[in-house]
């Protein structure tokens, strides 16, 4: 009997052995599969982070180079204006040689006429200044607010950026800066800009004393805008006031050029209107010695603005837009 018992216990532990080893087996193949959905996910993650650096240097090679070939461009376009110039020069020293001694006194008239206005130009001179600069100059010595003032002010900072596009500030505003000069150039006005590239070190002060030093007719800041509400969007120009205590007298013609440009612009680009703005606390304005205005030209802290402003097609309408208020200004008799 005894051995019946045992004989069946026997059975019952083989059993029990048999079922144990059996969920063991499966609770390793469960883990098995756990630690390669793990590894899977973990390849998967890598796989997606070297997707999205790839895209990054994809994006930050593809602006680079339109950079280069917007430069190439401004290049080309130079010389070739420099290779009209001196076809014209000899064309026109051909015809001085040819006519007679007895014309010479009307051909010196004819000579100092041209002399005064270029043939292709308007006799205007503009002084851009692309707002700002980069990250890589240290700028934070200061200087006077204005002439004889005893605020200081740091002598340049690096501006706001694109909150959607994360495009910084300065870099913008150098390329709307370049396409507005070719543009001025083609209607006939001679163009400057304070700034050719993102490193060079000059304050605000020193941007307005170039232009006085160039003899521009007009002094136009461009500038773009930040805001911690993401609603807020639009453009706006600012100028002194009648009551600036360095730059009181040329409130009227800035105001004149303001409003030109702040129309036109928002006229071309179908953006918000915030008009002329007064503030008196603007370095660059405040040493200058010519009508000034900064534009502001949207808010990189609104999606639409930030997004607008580097779309292509839309600067376009950003610089057809300025040039036209430029034109306006001058139109106008100022």
């Amino acid at each position: 009997m005894y051995k019946i018992i045992l004989g069946c216990l026997s059975i019952v532990l083989i059993l029990l052995i048999v079922v144990a080893l059996f969920q063991l087996n499966q609770v390793n193949k469960t883990r098995q599969q756990v630690t390669a959905v793990r590894k899977e996910i973990r390849t998967i993650k890598k796989d997606i982070e070297k997707q999205e650096k790839e895209q990054k240097k994809a994006e930050i090679l593809q602006k680079e180079t339109k950079d280069a070939e917007q430069k190439e461009e401004a290049d080309t376009d130079a010389k070739s204006e420099e290779s009209e110039e001196s076809v014209e020069t000899q064309e026109e020293a051909q015809k001085e040689a040819k006519e007679p001694e007895a014309g010479e006194e009307q051909k010196n008239q004819e000579t100092d006429a041209n002399s005064q206005v270029p043939e292709t130009g308007n006799g205007k001179k503009i002084a851009i200044d692309p707002g700002h600069q980069s990250y890589n100059v240290d700028m934070s010595a200061q200087e006077p607010m204005g002439p004889g003032s005893s605020e200081m002010k740091a002598k340049a900072t690096t501006g706001t950026q694109g909150s959607f596009t994360g495009v910084p500030e300065y870099e913008l505003n150098l390329n709307i800066s370049k396409q507005l000069r070719e543009e001025l150039k083609n209607r006939g006005y001679e163009v400057m800009l304070t700034r050719e590239d993102n490193d060079t070190a000059i304050s605000n002060k020193e941007r307005a004393e170039l232009a006085t030093q160039y003899g521009a007719d007009i002094y136009v800041r461009i500038h773009a805008n930040g805001s911690d509400d993401s609603s807020v969007n639009g453009a706006f120009t600012m100028i002194p006031s009648a009551q600036n205590p360095y730059v009181g007298a040329l409130h009227d013609k800035s105001y004149a050029l303001g409003e030109a440009v702040i129309n036109a612009y928002c006229e071309s680009c179908k953006i918000k209107n915030s008009g002329v703005q007064i503030f008196d606390n603007m370095t660059g304005i405040n040493w200058s010695t010519v009508p000034v205005i900064i534009l502001e030209m949207g808010f990189m802290s609104n999606e639409s603005d930030d997004t607008n402003m580097e779309n292509p097609d839309f600067q376009k309408l950003m610089v057809q837009g300025i040039a036209n208020g430029i034109d306006a200004y001058f139109a106008a008799g100022n």
